[in-house]
């Protein structure tokens, strides 16, 4: 017996048929078709329980096609299928009511178990809401890598929401531009954008920054002044470097996120908050939370969906489309425009990049700023990455691991001062090792457990099991 009729439109029809002979060893029925037309025609004679179209059709954009169906057939499932793998594809995808985005190129089992979910999930799938639209040049986020896709198809799913989002990456990854598109595509863009760095702002004055504060509350205090929970009403309250935050200050934000509202400083009566939160840190605020650094209940009250944000050496193939990216921007600002020759170009993939596209763009700049070439090539950039890089991050290369250890743990005692550790200490310090290490070598075997466990000279079950136990996906972890 038939799982269910699957229509698929796709242009390329080597792509037709390997999508049809998976399907059907599945246990579906498949019809296909090159055109958007032809897609149209069945779904008028309301034939097919979901449908599979790539957005370039020879006869009509299918994401200009999905309105027309939404209307017709509202509880069609449409799955699309792109190359044009950007954030504005996935979010005019979301936009326009497609079930699921899936870029080029894809697993055929991804493709199959999204099928089997939509068909489960027919009836329950309510509308998604509709995100403005933006024009390509507007987008905020550079890159088409497998990394990216997978940031844009959150975005999309999470702009229709005011899910709290907590955002993790080193610094220099984009933290606060994948924060205001959140904000921009979402149904609070006509509210206020606040950013609020948490690790700029001292000590004494963070409660009063958040909440505002009474005139008189305390010397100084000359006149009253909002808050930035108040300038964000409406809007996003976006809290950048979230584990520089004092723990006292996590107390007082607890309660606000708990009960809607806050006290200004010297203030007497409570004021309702109406704001998205989406935090944001480089540090691991889960082995913080662990070690008594950061309020555990807080970290899962912001921890609603978190965002972990690809280091640029891990989305290399990005790099050529932000060079011209920045080089064009300062085009914009009267610098001259410059191109790079292709060994210069690969030597910019072989770098570390432990500044991330922050450290990239400064390159650029100083590329388009201080080159007399119009042509720039491989002996320029290895000169610019060499006087670049400090002198300390080189001697911390060089490091063992056990001075590295040694390192963390001064600065980790030294933040507590005289005031000793939590217990378990000896087990938190070999999970921080064992996470990585797991992770690491899980991406250099593109997820194959059998060949982690060799290299790592464990057992393929203990490796299962310390994969459970440390809530590392083998999947995302390559």
């Amino acid at each position: 017996m038939s799982k269910g009729l699957v229509l698929i439109a796709e242009d390329d029809a080597g792509i037709r048929t390997v999508l049809a002979r998976a399907l059907v060893r599945q246990g579906f029925e498949v019809r296909t078709t090159g055109t958007a037309s032809g897609l149209w025609r069945w779904i008028e004679e309301g034939r097919g329980e979901v449908a599979i179209t790539d957005v370039r059709l020879p006869d009509e954009d299918a994401l200009d096609l999905l309105p027309r169906i939404r209307r017709l057939r509202p509880d069609l499932p449409v799955i699309v299928m792109s190359a044009q793998s950007t954030l504005l594809t996935a979010v005019r995808a979301a936009e326009h009511g497609a079930f699921e985005y899936l870029p080029k190129p894809f697993d055929i089992a991804t493709l199959v178990a999204v099928v089997e979910r939509s068909l489960a999930r027919r009836r329950e799938q309510a509308p998604p809401q509709r995100p403005p639209e933006f024009e390509e040049q507007q987008l905020p986020i550079i890159g088409r890598s497998a990394a990216m896709q997978e940031i844009y198809r959150t975005i999309a799913r999470l702009v229709g929401t005011d899910l709290t989002v907590l955002i993790f990456g080193e610094s220099g990854t984009g933290k606060e531009l994948v924060a205001r598109a959140l904000h921009d595509f979402g149904r609070r863009r006509k509210g206020p954008f606040v950013a609020v760095n948490m690790a700029a702002i001292p000590r004494e004055l963070i409660e009063s920054e958040l909440f505002g504060h009474e005139k008189g509350a305390f010397t100084g205090a000359s006149a009253r002044r909002i808050g930035r929970f108040e300038q964000a009403d409406g809007g996003t309250l976006f809290l950048d470097e979230i584990g520089d935050m004092p723990l006292e200050a996590q107390t007082r934000l607890l309660r606000v996120l708990q009960q809607g509202e806050f006290l200004p400083v010297g203030g007497q009566r409570p004021i309702r908050t109406n704001v998205r939160i989406v935090a944001a840190s480089h540090r691991d605020l889960r082995a913080m939370a662990s070690q008594g650094l950061f309020r555990e209940d807080l970290f899962y009250r912001l921890n609603v969906v978190p965002l972990r944000l690809p280091p640029l050496r891990e989305r290399t193939e990005d790099i050529p489309a932000l060079v011209h990216h920045f080089f064009l921007k300062g085009v914009e600002e009267g610098l001259p425009i410059k191109t790079l020759t292709p060994e210069a170009m690969a030597r910019l993939k072989a770098h570390s990049w432990p500044g991330n596209v922050r450290e990239l763009e400064n390159l650029v700049r100083r590329l388009a700023v201080l080159c007399r070439e119009d042509v720039v090539d491989e002996a320029v950039i290895e000169a610019e990455l060499r006087q670049s890089a400090p002198a300390t991050r080189r001697e911390e290369a060089a490091a063992t691991l056990e001075e590295a250890v040694e390192r963390w743990l001064e600065g980790y005692f030294g933040t507590l001062g005289e005031t000793l550790p939590p217990p378990g200490l000896y087990h938190r310090v070999l999970r921080e090792v064992e996470r990585p290490l797991l992770a690491r070598v899980l991406r250099a075997t593109g997820g194959n457990q059998l060949r982690a466990a060799d290299i790592l000279g464990v057992n393929r079950n203990t490796l299962r099991k310390k994969l459970r136990d440390l809530e590392i996906q083998p999947g995302r972890a390559s």
